[in-house]
């Protein structure tokens, strides 16, 4: 195994991919360097020496620049490099795509469910959704008496710790409370219902908007709401409303009819200002929902190209790996899928920085490139105008893990969207009609651009983590993908797939990408469900459009 990796030929640095200790000489294309300290695995030290303003290049790029002199061998950090990147510009080059050989997945097929408006799903849900965070307690009762009652409410193995934590406490055994162990779940916890053979689940999209805010939030709200209405995984909704607030109704049938002007899915509306008790209310709505529940049962998944999936490419615990292995295998993935006709979505504006112009070369239209110009200057403005930036994008576990600088961040993380064209630049909430790589304008939170993905209509998500993250989705499967051993085996009940063969030299990063794309089949297909609808982890978060970085 390489102990030290140069990602791209033009950097003056080079990432440990191993704890290197101080003294460690180090050879490289003719250059001869000691380490000055320990280099911890995932972080870079100089190949040259530096003075006080010099450019960082890594992957190719500028990434930050040297806030005093660096000698090589010398680790960078915080203290000594600050955050620089790249200009950019309009579209001044067209880039050459040489699409990947997909002849092997050609006739290959997953198993969907088939939608009216030509759309194909990769589960089967019910949506139960408030208009406003009024209405998320009796969105809760309505919770608990259907998962219950058919059967999707997951393992009580924590009420049975607490029920043995009780008796002991009675019984007086304090000290046996001290050293109790429970027992470990190994349970599957998403498992088919007995009364519903079709349907995967009731999912219920709980949030603090809808009121209280300004009218664009409740616009934006309701055009996210729309988006999971109108997407491929869900049969229907039924929507909870108090009356008065300001998402009304109305907003969301009218982003419902611009998604699709023959929107034709169950829509269940009931509003309590209008209703002669909650009781009745509540009574209604699982009656009626129920009934809905009989004829969505009667669709059942059928043979289908692999064309009509649509993934997320989304990242979240970054480490200095993730642009080595997980991002540049899932960004082969998406090249794959898009080369087979399929759409992908890359996401997270803050996290793109440094790589813009590369962006904007790759995009097929004059004006798709100016589109994605126009959104990331008004957002990088917006961070600065309160006094942020994209450069404070880094986390504390990013910084910790070789992350230091934003661009170094982006540089990685734009892996992802793998080497194929940019069909179309998408604003928050736009949903993808464009087969190929989309880019879409959301934060670089992870939960807020996940949801904004499958709003935008991603029917599976490819998550990459460096750290651990264990974000879901309620109505797409997230794919949680590690970028080293370590975690992957620290982690395993919310990992789904190792890449760290690419860190070791087992695998090539277009191996991983083909592995990717076989596991996307499978659990498109419902023969896998994913580790984190094992766990229930149904995480859904609107962005409001302030400053999330």
């Amino acid at each position: 195994m390489n102990t030290y990796l140069q990602i791209h030929p033009d950097d003056n640095v080079l990432v440990a991919l191993q704890d290197l200790p101080g003294g460690t000489n180090i050879q490289f294309n003719g250059t001869s360097l000691a380490l000055v300290k320990d280099v911890p695995a995932k972080h870079k030290f100089m190949l040259t020496d530096l003075r006080e303003g010099d450019p960082i290049v890594m992957y190719g790029v500028l990434v930050g620049k040297a806030t005093e002199p660096i000698n090589k061998g010398e680790i960078i950090t915080t203290s000594n490099v600050r955050h620089e990147a790249n200009a950019f510009h309009e579209k001044d080059a067209s880039i050459q795509w040489k699409a990947p050989d997909v002849s092997r997945w050609k006739n290959r097929t997953f198993m969907g469910y088939p939608r009216k408006d030509g759309q194909v799903g990769t589960r089967n849900y019910w949506l139960v959704i408030p208009m406003v965070f009024c209405e998320n307690r009796n969105v809760g009762v309505i919770k608990t008496a259907f998962e219950k009652g058919l059967g999707f409410a997951p393992p009580e193995a924590y009420n049975e710790q607490v029920n043995d934590l009780v008796n002991l406490y009675r019984n007086g055994n304090i000290d046996a409370i001290k050293t109790y162990q429970p027992v470990t779940v190994t349970e599957t916890i998403t498992r088919k219902n007995s009364v519903f053979q079709n349907i995967d689940g009731i999912k219920f999209l709980t949030h603090e908007g809808g009121c209280g805010g300004t009218r664009q939030d409740a616009e934006a709200l309701c055009a996210l709401l729309a988006g999971y209405i109108h997407h491929s995984n869900v049969a229907g909704a039924t929507i909870l409303s108090l009356g008065c607030q300001h998402a009304q109704v109305s907003l969301l049938q009218h982003a419902l009819k611009k998604l699709n002007p023959s929107f034709d899915k169950p829509l269940l509306v009931f509003e309590q200002q209008k209703s002669k008790s909650e009781f009745d209310m509540l009574s209604a709505a699982i009656r009626e929902t129920f009934l809905a529940l009989v004829e969505a049962n009667k669709l059942e998944r059928q043979p289908t190209p692999l064309s009509k999936l649509v993934i997320g490419l989304e990242c979240g615990g970054s480490d200095g790996f993730s642009g080595i292995s997980a991002n540049p295998a899932v960004g082969h993935t998406s090249d794959l899928l898009v080369a087979l006709g399929g759409t992908s979505i890359l996401s997270e504006f803050p996290e793109l920085c440094g790589v813009e112009q590369e962006l904007i070369n790759r995009c097929v239209s004059e004006n798709a490139s100016e589109k994605f110009i126009r959104i990331m200057r008004a957002y990088e403005s917006q961070a600065e105008s309160v006094g942020s930036g994209f450069y404070m994008n880094p986390s504390p576990g990013n910084i910790k893990d070789g992350l230091i600088t934003d661009a170094i961040k982006s540089a990685g993380a734009a892996k992802k969207g793998g080497t194929s064209p940019v069909v179309d630049v998408l604003d928050y909430t736009e949903y993808v009609t464009k087969p190929g790589l989309n880019l879409l304008c959301t934060p670089g939170n992870d939960v807020e651009s996940t949801s904004a993905e499958v709003g935008s209509g991603a029917n599976i998500v490819l998550f990459t983590t460096g750290l651990g993250t264990p974000t879901g989705n309620p109505i797409a499967p997230v794919v949680k993908l590690a970028t080293n051993t370590r975690l992957a085996q620290r982690m395993p009940d919310i990992i789904d797939i190792n890449t760290g063969a690419i860190i070791s030299g087992e695998k090539s990063i277009a191996e991983m990408g083909e592995e990717i794309l076989e596991f996307v089949i499978s659990a498109a297909s419902g023969e896998i469900s994913t580790k984190a609808e094992q766990l229930h982890q149904d995480d859904f978060i609107p962005w409001k459009r302030g400053v999330s970085l």
